[in-house]
């Protein structure tokens, strides 16, 4: 089995950004851990902060990975195009939050892209995306 996770906007700082709400564990020190967790698996890892380079990734894999796991980041709250494109490929989406996205801000309690999505988590840390993996296998 093969899984993507893809990162959008502002997470390539985790482990510096607000580490309050994200942690203080660089994303990169965590996708390390999980693979050992999930050796039986191949999980690969892309992040942009682009909205069309997360849209083009998602074509390039949606029809050939198993399952992919997205934090678009404020994305999430904004991007019909990333939604569409969610809804334009065949693998399964899970969408992850690090943070519980209905306990913060009012603008980011909706989510243009949970509709094409299998289901969401949030608010579980990092430990949501570890949640997503499992449940594609």
């Amino acid at each position: 089995m093969k899984f993507i996770i893809i990162n959008g906007p502002n997470l390539n700082l985790l482990g510096k950004r607000e580490p309050s709400i994200y942690g203080n564990e660089s994303f990169e020190e965590f996708f390390a851990r999980l693979q050992q967790e999930f050796a039986a698996v191949t999980i690969h890892y892309f992040q942009s902060n682009h909205e069309g380079v997360i849209i083009d990734k998602l074509h390039e894999v949606g029809f050939i990975y198993d399952g992919v796991i997205l934090n678009a980041g404020a994305l999430t709250h904004t991007s019909i195009a990333i939604a569409d494109a969610i809804g334009a490929i065949d693998a399964p989406v899970i969408e992850v939050h690090i943070s519980n996205i209905h306990a913060r801000e009012s603008y980011r309690h909706h989510s243009y892209l949970a509709p094409k999505c299998e289901g969401s988590i949030v608010g579980l840390g990092l430990k949501g995306y570890e949640l997503a993996v499992q449940f594609f296998m």
